[in-house]
């Protein structure tokens, strides 16, 4: 076997949905900042994130996170999340994921009964804290970046659907949050498929009609998610996250709970130390908490506490060998969805 490419893996999940951790070779990116490196694999040499998360080395359902060194004084670690659209500047679920692999592959030193962890991400410093016990990582809870509503109640005409109102908010990434019921939606497993066409017309047209961008990091803008939001019949968050180029989050999703804190706050609907479980579309939970209220560039914001749990469930390697016609992978619409010739 000969190949001229080989990068090495932890596989992780976190409450369902995939986040593999890339421990070896990369050895880094281009760029000053996190954000720098992230901007230079969307915006320059985008061969890293096809080679990891198209077939046939990767797949529809996961994401893809490589670790790098930080590039502040104050972060432990840095890393990229990579996905099939691109590279996004924040991610909850995939922060679960790092701090588990960094902590049980003994990457980092874990300190029981809680070990602090603090990460370096394009959208800003994430601080971490793992519960731990017998050196199995048992729950993350995550400080997450600063979370502010850009407009509540906007009105989106999208084809064969009509005018669609969206809450519109950040939590690391923007987001479009949609009440599913006007819409004749329900989040459940067997809704899936109906839920990510919907999803993915209204998150395309958003983009095309709605301009956003981050008041303090100006890189960070245009809406990356659509996140349908309801409630149970108890109380309990519900949402389904429409990740392009068009599947569901399995998780509950942590920077759309962030977005969706920042609009229940906005609401009046919660208050400092407030605490709610999300729910995902397959029942699996995060425990979300307003942390502190806090601004950005002089408007209202919260620090949001998302808490959930990750677990390590493989170990491989993949590679390229010099001869295999497709180095940077392929897309079909059966897995990818109908927005897949946007990515070729």
């Amino acid at each position: 076997m000969r190949w001229s490419k080989t990068l090495s893996m932890i596989e992780a999940h976190a409450e369902g949905e995939v986040g593999r951790v890339v421990t070896g070779g990369v050895v880094d990116i281009p760029g000053q900042t996190m954000l720098d490196k992230m901007i230079h694999i969307n915006r320059v040499d985008d061969g890293l994130r096809r080679f990891c998360v198209f077939e046939p080395r990767g797949y529809a359902p996961m994401s893809t996170n490589i670790l790098l060194p930080p590039t502040r004084d104050d972060a432990d670690a840095g890393f990229i999340v990579l996905q099939g659209d691109k590279a996004h500047a924040m991610s909850g679920s995939n922060c679960m994921c790092v701090v588990t692999v960094l902590l049980e592959s003994g990457m980092l030193p874990m300190t029981e009964p809680e070990t602090i962890v603090r990460l370096d991400m394009p959208a800003g410093l994430v601080v971490a804290t793992a519960t731990c016990h017998n050196g199995k990582c048992e729950r993350v809870s995550l400080e997450v970046t600063p979370s502010f509503v850009e407009v509540l109640d906007a009105g989106v005409e999208v084809p064969d659907i009509g005018t669609v109102t969206v809450d519109i908010a950040f939590g690391g990434i923007y987001y479009g949050l949609i009440d599913p019921r006007p819409l004749g939606l329900e989040i459940r497993p067997e809704s899936a498929r109906t839920l990510v066409d919907i999803g993915s017309k209204i998150h395309r047209a958003l983009n095309q009609q709605v301009s956003v961008q981050h008041p303090e990091q100006p890189d960070l803008s245009g809406i990356s998610y659509v996140m349908f939001v309801d409630n149970k019949a108890d109380g309990e968050l519900l949402s389904a996250t429409i990740l392009p180029p068009g599947r569901v989050d399995r998780s509950p999703c942590g920077t759309g709970n962030s977005a969706r804190l920042a609009v229940r706050h906005a609401r009046g609907e919660v208050r400092v130390g407030d605490t709610s479980t999300a729910r995902s579309i397959i029942d699996s939970r995060f425990e979300v908490m307003l942390k502190a209220e806090t601004t950005v560039a002089g408007r209202p914001a919260v620090i949001p506490q998302i808490s959930g749990q990750a677990w390590i469930h493989g170990l491989h390697q993949i590679g390229i060998d010099p001869s295999d016609p497709y180095p940077h992978g392929y897309l079909l619409s059966d897995c990818w969805g109908e927005a897949w010739d946007l990515l070729n």
